[in-house]
């Protein structure tokens, strides 16, 4: 294959990886704002900017269509929890374990009350009855892979002597509930925007109950 029929198979396999994800970004508007049952697939290439039957020659159906699109929105937010464990690493925790330990529950914080996460919980929550099954998909992406990656973190943590020997798994899980209860709390289940003085404060708690059972020190 010559250098330019290579560079336009190069060029038409990222052009439809590129649709798809066009295609994907406006599903998950679209189910976000109506729901499952009133979204409609010409609603959905009308906001992707394509033909109604691209969609279909990239996502057969419209259950298809949401489950990848749900999928696609919780790894999202997989990838953005696991960027905020990886800053525990890079925050240089042997220095100031307390200041990288807050710096990742805000973050993770900021993460679960964006609008994604929102409305990621709701279309999840909403269509429990008609598919089951996404509710252990989105938490296998967003709350089980960000936890492995922490217990991984606090274990080497743990072996360098900055936190006592313990369970890594189990002490990523109580952070984790020392955030996320709070949080479901103070949002009302997700129905309430939390302020940003308050999202400090739940870090700042968990952070301090967290480490009065872990610390070192």
């Amino acid at each position: 294959m010559s250098s330019v029929a290579s560079s336009g198979a190069k060029g038409s396999s990222r052009g439809r990886v590129d649709k798809r994800q066009a295609i994907l970004d406006a599903a998950f508007a679209v189910f976000a704002r109506r729901g499952y049952a009133q979204a409609c697939v010409q609603e959905i290439a009308e906001e992707a900017r394509v033909a109604k039957p691209t969609v279909y020659s990239h996502l057969n159906d419209k259950e298809t269509l949401f489950r990848h699109t749900v999928e696609a929105a919780a790894d999202a937010l997989m990838a953005e929890n696991l960027a905020a464990v990886e800053r525990l690493r890079d925050r240089a925790p042997d220095d100031d374990l307390r200041g990288a330990l807050t710096d990742l529950a805000q973050r993770l914080l900021r993460v679960c009350c964006g609008e994604r996460a929102r409305a990621l919980r709701w279309l999840t929550y909403a269509q429990v009855a008609q598919f089951p099954d996404l509710i252990e998909t989105v938490q296998e992406r967003t709350a089980h892979r960000p936890r492995a990656a922490l217990a991984d973190r606090l274990a080497r943590l743990a072996l360098a002597g900055r936190l006592r020997p313990c369970d890594p798994e189990q002490a990523a899980e109580h952070l984790f509930a020392l955030l996320t209860g709070p949080l479901e709390f103070r949002s009302r289940l997700g129905t309430r925007r939390v302020p940003a003085a308050e999202l400090r404060g739940i870090a700042d708690a968990a952070v301090d109950a967290f480490l009065r059972a872990y610390g070192s020190d």
